[in-house]
């Protein structure tokens, strides 16, 4: 019953969801505000268990002292140091708490991101070599786009804005719509299968 039970709660208030998608009347509007206070609620909880189950995994990896435990003990240390401080002296402007998100957490996070553009740059580098036909294109399309973008486009030809504009809006735009709509389909798909039961990874492996 351990199984069943959720997997009955997820099936029957993902049709409920749909059918106050599709039939907005009064009583699934209803339904729905007292579902949104009612998430509110158990937010909380499920912060906690979140906190819960960080903490089993990274305590197992130190105890077991698997590669890269030390991360772990990182890890935990500042969950403890964050939440003691934020308790005490409280999440407010001005507090060390938030001395501790603008000094350490967003310079981090600013970190992270700064280290995707040499990824980035790294995958250009590969995908734009003019080894086939096809790269080719992509090359010659990238010069022209990122042309369209300075000032230095215009003044070598008044062509390359209005090609980059155009490469932008059909061949560009046609490509994502096409991802858009695949990525839509797919979610469809999914989103069927977990109501109709099919689909039960989510709770945990297994049929």
């Amino acid at each position: 019953m351990k199984r069943q039970i959720p997997l009955i709660i997820v099936i029957g208030l993902g049709f409920v969801f749909v059918a106050h998608t599709f039939i907005p009347a009064k009583i699934s509007v209803d339904f729905y505000e007292w579902w949104q206070t009612w998430s509110k609620a158990i937010s909380p909880f499920a912060v906690v268990l979140g906190v819960m189950s960080l903490f089993m995994v990274h305590s197992t990896k130190i105890t077991r002292k698997v590669s890269n435990w030390q991360y772990s003990a990182v890890t935990l240390g500042s969950l403890a140091i964050t939440s003691l401080i934020g308790f005490v002296w409280g999440t407010q402007e001005g507090t060390p708490f938030m001395w501790l998100f603008k000094n350490i957490q967003m310079p981090m996070g600013a970190t992270m991101f700064s280290l995707l553009a040499f990824h980035i740059a790294s995958a250009a580098y590969k995908a734009f070599r003019a080894r086939s036909l096809e790269a080719t294109v992509l090359l010659l399309a990238a010069c022209i786009v990122m042309l369209g973008q300075v000032p230095l486009g215009s003044q070598i030809s008044k062509w390359i804005p209005e090609t980059s504009q155009w490469i932008l809006n059909v061949p560009n735009l046609a490509a994502k719509r096409a991802i858009a709509l695949g990525v839509g389909l797919g979610m469809t798909a999914t989103s069927l299968k977990i109501l109709l039961g099919i689909e039960r990874t989510y709770l945990g492996g297994g049929d």
